[in-house]
């Protein structure tokens, strides 16, 4: 006897629980979320996002500071001319510093491909850069004879290969994720508008206002108020 008033009891306490979040739903500001919804349209109209754009600007920042440490290498050896033709034209792997230069060319144009013109979203490209880097570096450090030259033995091998290392966790742990979170917000403010407009179908929108014509009644009844006053009286 007592399951029908436990019932409606339960139902009760369900349609109340469920009240926020109508409440929720219908505190919705469309204004606010039409805005919300341009904003990260606009961001895709621009077609890069603003972390990317500073990856890329590190990547290039890599490729500028591996040439000047080169130049600067070639200058202390005694002369860009003599040092460069020794370097290029008679290349030696276990003395030569231009395959290092290379390497961040290398960088540079895979990098950039892959994440300023094709715009990608996974870390396969500089996982590739990286590992080919961290091997090719590895290898020359223990094969060739790059210690016995002075500082830059030691200089250039070392911060190619921290450069290298510090663009694969910028990409990893700023661009990737920041851009998902993004996209997430943008998929949940576009919901929220559709949810919206169901919910306020009724809702005019700034350009449905108008104003209706004058009316002539009040004309018509000063008219027939001053044919009244001149009929004359008996």
């Amino acid at each position: 006897m007592n399951r029908v008033p436990g019932d409606a009891e339960n139902a009760h306490s369900s349609s109340v629980e469920s009240c926020p979040s109508l409440r929720d739903v219908h505190s919705i500001n469309p204004a606010q979320l039409m805005a919300r919804i341009e904003s990260y349209e606009g961001r895709e109209k621009k077609g890069i996002s603003d972390v990317r754009r500073t990856f890329c600007l590190f990547v290039t920042f890599d490729l500028l500071f591996i040439t000047l440490l080169w130049i600067i290498e070639l200058n202390v050896k005694g002369g860009i001319e003599t040092t460069l033709e020794k370097e290029v034209l008679q290349y030696d792997y276990s003395s030569s510093y231009f395959d290092i230069f290379l390497l961040a060319v290398f960088r540079f144009k895979v990098l950039i491909l892959a994440y300023a013109m094709c715009r990608l979203r996974h870390w396969w490209a500089i996982a590739f850069t990286t590992a080919v880097t961290s091997a090719f570096l590895l290898a020359k450090v223990i094969i060739s004879q790059l210690f016995s030259q002075g500082a830059f033995g030691y200089v250039l091998p070392i911060i190619s290969f921290i450069l290298a290392w510090i663009e694969t966790w910028f990409l990893d742990f700023k661009v990737l994720p920041q851009e998902a979170e993004e996209e997430n917000r943008f998929l949940i403010a576009q919901d929220a508008s559709e949810r919206a407009a169901l919910l306020h179908p009724g809702v005019l929108s700034d350009g449905q206002f108008y104003s209706p014509p004058e009316s002539v009644a009040g004309s018509d009844e000063d008219s027939e108020e001053k044919q009244d006053s001149e009929k004359p009286v008996v």
